[in-house]
């Protein structure tokens, strides 16, 4: 009896040591690695991506990401993944916050925590101008749309789309790729992503059009990891500041304002996502 309760307890600590970070202090970790790590795309302009002439990444979620490095006292380390990879990078603590284009869903809601809205996307679909039978999202219905995989604009299709038949690929690229080659009739994806491609397009063989009204509204967040209330309380502090400074409009007009290629009034605030 005694060793079967000596086994128990082993296996609990097992277990104990095994679990999930959710529960430990990021804060104290970043304080003792002395550096922040923030998990983002660094292929989504103009969110997150490299600038062709300094190589760096660049972009609106890095600003967040440093303003929280800098609210911490601590340099900001960005680490690329992959869409699918955003949540489980997270979860298993390789990550600090995951500021990567992150919509937010019910299911998502139930694996990790979000901070306050940091952007709020129009979900829109791009279809071939040629399509001239292809007026409005509901006109896509029983047939292929591409898609980023694991992607909110996934999920949106299936949910929003009747009958569609999602076809998914790992990068934006390939997605516009498969709707000029015509594989698919429309591709899904955020409006400052289609805008740009839809201008791209402009002077191809394959001259392309949004579709409207959007399929969804989305707000996006910084995600961090379910139960960890410090990290988040923190978070959600430098964005409450970025906002009440006036700071946050700033960085919105930086990348996204007059004089960019998006040429976008902010029609939103930082402030607690209602889901």
């Amino acid at each position: 009896m005694k060793q079967r309760l000596l086994t128990f307890t082993a296996a609990l600590g097992l277990v104990a040591a095994l679990a999930p970070a959710a529960h430990a202090d990021t804060l104290q970790d970043i304080k003792a690695r002395g550096k922040f790590i923030c998990g983002t795309m660094g292929t989504a302009e103009p969110f997150s991506f490299q600038d062709p002439k300094t190589r760096a990444i660049v972009g609106y979620e890095v600003d967040m990401c440093q303003a929280v490095a800098d609210s911490l006292g601590v340099p900001l380390e960005l680490k690329l993944i992959a869409v699918e990879a955003r949540i489980p990078e997270l979860i298993a603590g390789r990550v600090d916050v995951v500021a990567a284009n992150l919509g937010w869903s019910p299911e998502r809601a139930q694996q990790i925590d979000y901070s306050h809205q940091h952007f709020v996307s129009l979900q829109k679909v791009l279809a071939r101008d040629s399509d001239k039978d292809l007026k409005a999202p509901a006109d896509l219905a029983g047939k292929r749309v591409s898609a980023v995989r694991g992607s909110s604009s996934e999920q949106g299709a299936r949910k929003f789309i009747p009958n569609v038949e999602p076809v998914t690929f790992k990068d934006p690229s390939g997605a516009f790729l498969a709707l000029q080659q015509g594989k698919v009739a429309g591709f899904v994806g955020s409006e400052l992503m289609l805008v740009k491609l839809k201008q791209q397009a402009a002077a191809s063989a394959v001259p392309a059009k949004i579709l409207e009204p959007a399929l969804f509204v989305e707000p996006w967040g910084m995600g961090v990891r379910r139960g960890d209330s410090a990290m988040l309380g923190q978070v959600n502090k430098v964005l409450d500041g970025l906002e009440a400074s006036g700071k946050a409009a700033q960085i919105f007009d930086k990348w996204f304002g007059a004089g960019t290629p998006f040429n976008m009034k902010r029609d939103f605030r930082i402030e607690a996502i209602k889901g």
